[in-house]
């Protein structure tokens, strides 16, 4: 499994003990789903993998690649497509799932360094996030 990890300390403020602020779920219209399905929205925080762990292999068995989009968390299926929000600047990338994590409880999601890249918060550490995905109706 793979574990983000920083040469940096982490700031231990409220912010970053409360990670997951909000989380919804609503019914996605007809004309976007095929299937009975809904999409979920949850507002937390995002951090990225160290460069370490450039080719190692994720749970899935899929070796890491820093530059495709992809990304870990703790409970979606693999191949699950999460679209990620900056919330800070409002940037939007989509990832697909092919690890787990983050295994820490102060984030929701790490994200690639491609994926860290587009959201501009790369060399940061972390970002206050939104990610959305569509799960079918059994699943979720």
């Amino acid at each position: 499994m793979l574990i983000s990890s920083f040469g940096f300390a982490q700031n231990s403020s409220e912010e970053l003990v409360s990670n997951v602020s909000t989380s919804s779920t609503v019914t996605a219209p007809e004309s976007v789903a095929t299937t009975n399905s809904k999409i979920s929205l949850k507002t937390g925080f995002a951090t990225y993998y160290a460069r370490k762990f450039e080719g190692r292999k994720t749970t899935s068995g899929i070796r890491y690649r820093g530059k495709k989009l992809t990304a870990a968390h703790l409970t979606l299926p693999f191949g699950t497509i999460v679209t990620v929000t900056n919330l800070e600047n409002g940037k939007t990338v989509d990832v697909v799932v092919n690890d787990r994590g983050p295994h820490s409880k102060k984030y929701m999601i790490d994200l690639s360094e491609a994926a860290a890249v587009q959201l501009g918060f790369f060399k940061k550490g972390q970002s206050r996030v939104e990610i959305s995905y569509q799960l079918p109706e059994d699943e979720s």
